[in-house]
């Protein structure tokens, strides 16, 4: 004698908890991804101005960084830009906080992007 779904206790729960785990995830994705991109962008920025640091100084890097910065409406300030220039390299060094908004809690996401290279 075969038994129906119904009899052996199986439902439609495993799919509902599978699609609300999904659900969960697409919306944390949803409000990750977009400040994870524009902290790339930033990051980009960052390499391409070490890279041309030779024909610029601290303060147009400077000033390189925190306007692509106010762009992607990442929280950086003056602070959070360190510049240390040797005889032969530059270092370059960006580290801030982003705050991610859930519901009933907010992510704190650090950042920290360092590049060094040689001076040409």
């Amino acid at each position: 004698m075969r038994k129906s779904r119904r009899e052996t206790g199986e439902g439609q729960f495993g799919c509902i908890v599978g699609l609300i785990i999904l659900a969960v995830g697409i919306f944390i994705a949803w409000k990750v991804i977009p400040v994870k991109v524009r902290a790339a962008d930033l990051r980009q920025e960052i390499v391409d101005d070490a890279k041309s640091a030779g024909m610029m100084n601290e303060e147009k890097i400077r000033a390189s960084i925190m306007a692509k910065a106010r762009e992607d409406q990442l929280p950086v300030s003056d602070d959070n830009v360190k510049i240390t220039r040797g005889a032969n390299q530059i270092t370059i060094e960006v580290d801030y906080v982003v705050p991610i908004e859930f519901p009933g809690y907010i992510y704190q996401m650090h950042v920290h992007n360092e590049q060094t290279n040689p001076i040409f």
